[in-house]
């Protein structure tokens, strides 16, 4: 339900603030006084394209809030979850629209796509107008309401799960059917490499290992060149290495260690230096008898480097990856070699699942075809009481070849005939505006006991080509759905604008520069006067409030009724 809307710098709006409930809301007021502008704005809101055109003469940009309680509206809620975005029960859409024509769009104050504000605004609320139709058009749209009237939830469950096992189910067996054709080829081609591979019988880490030999191998003379020099320098000096030279220091200090106690760490440091140096040069030692390899080894080292490079070359990857890709040929060369087994077993569930989803899907059909006829009778029987007495609202239900489809088998159609002799046409080509309003707002009324679609509605101008009797039936129906929920109805009718919970006069305002709006909420006097004006014109006549305060008293008020505020400017 839409509770708050806030518009700023919008059209000949400057500033308005609007505290909307649940029942009927009525919004009167002259031609061009910027009723629609109030549709214009929410479509914003919910994410309707936008230009410069609609910011405010001579302000920076226009600004769109709106508030919508989530409460009841599970379908709203699962799809904040799913986009994880908090919802708290309640969600707040913002829009702005630059003077230059750039536009942001905002849920919960996260920027997000239009696309994404569209999607979740056909989930909160429904606009129709003489020449808008948010849902009533969408095939989709038509074949929830039909399943919503008939409550088809536990049947659509089964449908939807099939479905989907068996484009999974579909998905493997083309895989496997794809490469049985090339089936031989593809073995002979992977026996071959994991034969060659697994010949090759590499070790976890052996690459790097390898390459680190293969180094130290082929810089072998350099390296034993710097470590016999560092190994003379340090220990086979024949009395002019470092050792010698730390053993004849030792020995100039001791015998003069007794005669100052001060010297004693010093020889102490330089004595124990004799340790490390004679461990470096056993170590030098060792280093260079290592050096001296077999000329075999190099030689099957550098083979051994080159065939794994080879290896990898073939199968473009880091000769490191070698080990991996083993692993990957030899699992596909399992599943290929087993792929017979597996096409039969999966074709035979694939067989068993696809006659289970067909009777699945039968019986959505039956019962979507019954009702479709309920729905259609009732929609007729409206219609036929909000001035089309020889409307016909009718639902076609035909069948649609393919993939099985999570929604069913279904193609739900809306046609409709507004006046007689005409046959039934797709409901998105009738012609008149006003038809179409009354029409939409005998679906929505025939469904909503039993709708999950969005609880708030708005509808404009749906009382366009009618008066009498049939505005005053139209106004009840409208306060019937706002009874269900949430209706708001832009109208001239004083007959539709008395059924109405709540009422909201628009009103232009100049000071013969500048043209600017003023949205008032009526009090019960406030209404007659209004109601009054409607009916009487320019000059408001007592009579003419006799008559207001008999319509008001003939509307049926809400169980448990709910005032509507405003902050306007």
């Amino acid at each position: 339900m839409l509770t708050q809307l806030q518009i700023r710098d919008f059209a000949i709006i400057e500033s308005a603030e609007l505290e909307l409930s649940a029942g009927l809301t009525a919004l009167t007021g002259e031609t061009g006084a910027g009723k629609s502008i109030l549709v214009d704005a929410v479509m914003l809101a919910i994410g309707a394209r936008a230009d410069a055109g609609v910011v405010r003469h001579g302000c920076e940009r226009a600004e769109i809030s709106a508030v919508f309680d989530l409460t009841g509206n599970a379908a709203a809620r699962a799809w904040l979850r799913e986009q994880e975005l908090d919802e708290d029960g309640e969600v707040i859409l913002r829009r702005t629209i630059g003077s230059d024509g750039r536009s942001r769009a905002y849920i919960n104050g996260q920027t997000q796509p239009l696309q994404q504000v569209r999607a979740l605004g056909e989930r909160l609320i429904d606009i129709h107008g003489q020449q808008e139709f948010l849902t009533l058009t969408r095939r989709e749209a038509q074949r929830d309401l039909v399943d919503a009237h008939g409550g088809h939830s536990e049947l659509l469950t089964p449908v939807a799960d099939l479905a989907r096992q068996l484009r999974t189910l579909d998905k493997e067996l083309l895989t496997l059917r794809g490469a049985a054709s090339d089936r031989d080829s593809r073995l002979d081609l992977l026996r071959y490499q994991v034969q060659e591979l697994a010949a090759l019988s590499l070790e976890s880490g052996e690459v790097d290992q390898l390459l680190a030999e293969s180094q130290r191998l082929a810089h072998r003379g350099r390296l034993a060149q710097s470590a016999q020099a560092a190994l003379g320098f340090l220990y086979e000096g024949e009395g002019h290495d470092a050792h010698a030279l730390v053993g004849r220091a030792v020995a100039t200090l001791r015998p003069v260690a007794d005669l100052d106690p001060k010297l004693s760490p010093a020889i102490a440091l330089v004595d124990e230096a004799l340790i490390p140096l004679k461990e470096a040069g056993r170590a030098l030692a060792d280093y260079l008898d290592s050096l001296e390899v077999d000329p075999r080894r190099q030689e099957f080292v550098e083979s051994r480097i080159a065939s794994i490079e080879q290896l990898a070359r073939k199968h473009r990857v880091a000769p490191e990856a070698l080990h991996a890709v083993l692993g990957d040929l030899e699992r596909e060369l399992t599943a290929l070699e087993r792929a017979d087994i597996t096409v039969v077993e999966l074709e035979r569930q694939a067989a068993a699942m696809r006659a289970e989803y067909d009777r699945a899907a039968s019986a959505l059909t039956q019962a979507r075809e019954a009702a479709a006829q309920a729905l259609a009778r009732s929609v007729t029987a409206l219609m036929r009481g909000l001035g089309m007495p020889g409307g016909v609202f009718e639902i076609a239900v035909g069948l649609q070849d393919g993939a099985p489809d999570p929604a069913g088998r279904d193609v739900i159609e809306f046609l409709v005939s507004a006046n007689p002799g005409q046959p039934p046409k797709p409901i998105a080509k009738v012609a008149s505006g006003g038809e179409l309003s009354r029409i939409s707002l005998a679906v929505q009324v025939a469904a909503a006991h039993q709708s999950a679609g969005p609880s708030c509605m708005i509808f404009d101008e749906v009382d366009a080509g009618v008066g009498g009797a049939v505005a005053e039936m139209v106004g009840r129906e409208l306060g019937a759905l706002g009874r269900r929920g949430q209706a708001l109805c832009v109208t001239h009718l004083p007959q539709v604008a008395s059924q109405a919970d709540h009422h909201l006069r628009v009103a232009k305002l100049s000071d013969g520069k500048t043209s600017r709006t003023r949205l008032s909420v009526l009090s019960s006097e406030e209404r007659v006067e209004e109601l009054a004006r409607m009916l009487a014109g320019v000059e408001v006549t007592d009579t003419a409030r006799s008559h207001a305060r008999e319509l008001l008293e003939r509307r049926e008020p809400m169980k448990k009724p709910t005032r509507a505020t405003r902050k306007t400017r």
